[in-house]
């Protein structure tokens, strides 16, 4: 069978169309939309530990800015292209604008194996990257964030490029830094934090309580893990969890204490310390339980499994789990699916949240962070909810009409069309 996979920036445009279409919008929105207003490509030169120059080429996708500057991740990854890259920027401007934040999307990335360089010579490609790209990125126009194997760290590398070119202190241009160079508190846990905040939000659309709901959670890095730490801490039961390592079952419950000190421990969990039987990753995502997280890869639920899903909510942790083909087939079953842009964009609100207290060099606590965040994606679900209610469609063509509402008012407004 042929991989329900189109390229990215193709499958980009398909979903805004679909929307726009539904939403009967003018023409021009989807004219506008279709494509990026700016992509950059640059090639600067470092020198390596063992003093030759390598040339590297890297890219800046920015899609639209209607509402607020260009928002959106830094990947270093060997897969990255010039068209994933226009692919992400736009699905981040609707994943900005369905959280109701005023930012733009944007997206970047190099087609690099962090581990093919030394720390040394990181630091010098993440530096010469920042100031490559920097005529077109700053506080108020475009601010840069982690994504695919980049970290706090290379975003302080890439501050302090910047500011040289600046010549002042803009910290503010780059987001995801570590707590003692401008970060922000709760922003660590903040996807995974939302991630099981949509579900419970669905979860009660369904008449059910977290307390008691069962849920399997497919990834158990940093989003999959604070998904199930978040419904654990709700009175969640977690019967299933895997990553790259290990899968595992427990119908009575995995002991999430236990698990959590692992992980805290190791920072992944590596081994099955007795938690419950192995199973496989497939497996996991056909269990019976009232949540499924697929927090892992995309293209996880296709034509070919979606009939044998069994979860009365899935909501999306990764980016992209989800094939256009199974959605139709969850949406007939009566399953609801939180769409990524809804469901995973508690990282980029409090991304949101670390620029606005970098501007006023007033930083909130935990809890108000939280808090914030709680509000603000409240909002934004009950908004898409109330959408697809009104249109008979699922929730994700309902963020993505929610959004492109949105959008389309400011684009407007600007005299744009």
């Amino acid at each position: 069978m042929a991989r329900e996979t189109l390229n990215p920036f193709e499958i980009a445009q398909k979903q805004v169309k679909s929307a726009c279409d539904k939403l009967n919008a003018d023409p021009a929105v989807y004219e506008i939309l279709k494509n990026p207003m700016r992509v950059l490509e640059v090639s600067f030169p470092v020198r390596l530990d063992d003093g030759t120059v390598k040339t590297f080429i890297g890219y800046r996708s920015q899609h639209n800015n209607a509402v607020g500057p260009f928002k959106g991740g830094l990947r270093f990854h060997p897969d990255v292209t010039k068209d994933e890259v226009k692919a992400l920027s736009t699905w981040m401007t609707f994943k900005c604008s369905v959280a109701g934040i005023p930012y733009g999307g944007g997206k970047g990335g190099m087609a690099i194996d962090p581990k093919d360089y030394s720390k040394a010579e990181l630091e010098r490609i993440s530096k010469g990257f920042a100031t490559a790209i920097s005529p077109i990125i700053g506080e108020k126009v475009d601010i840069p964030a982690p994504d695919v194997n980049t970290n706090g760290q290379i975003m302080s590398w890439m501050v302090e490029a910047y500011e040289k070119v600046a010549g002042k202190s803009t910290k503010g241009v780059f987001t995801g830094k570590p707590l003692e160079f401008g970060g922000s508190l709760a922003r660590t846990e903040a996807t995974g934090y939302g991630v099981h905040l949509t579900a419970k939000k669905a979860l009660a659309k369904l008449n059910m309580d977290v307390k008691g709901a069962t849920y399997a959670v497919q990834g158990f890095g940093n989003v999959g893990f604070y998904t199930a730490y978040y419904a654990h801490k709700d009175g969640a039961k977690i019967i299933a969890f895997s990553n790259s390592h290990v899968a595992i079952y427990n119908e009575n419950g995995i002991d999430m204490e236990a698990v959590i000190k692992d992980f805290e421990e190791n920072g992944r969990i590596l081994t099955n310390k007795g938690y419950g039987k192995d199973i496989t990753n497939a497996e996991l995502l056909e269990l019976e339980v009232d949540v499924l997280a697929p927090c892992a890869l995309e293209n996880q639920i296709t034509s070919e499994n979606a009939d044998r899903i069994k979860a009365k909510v899935i909501t999306e942790g990764a980016n992209g789990p989800t094939t256009p083909e199974a959605d139709e087939i969850l949406f007939k079953k009566g399953i609801v699916v939180i769409p990524d842009i809804l469901a995973n964009s508690g990282g980029v609100v409090v991304s949101y949240f670390e620029w606005v207290q970098n501007l006023q060099s007033y930083y909130w606590s935990f809890e108000e962070v939280q808090q914030k965040e709680d509000a603000l994606l409240s909002t934004a679900f009950e908004d898409v909810w109330a959408l697809a209610d009104e249109y008979k469609v699922d929730l994700r063509n309902a963020a993505y009409m929610k959004s492109i509402e949105r959008i389309s008012k400011a684009m407007k407004l600007r005299g744009w069309y």
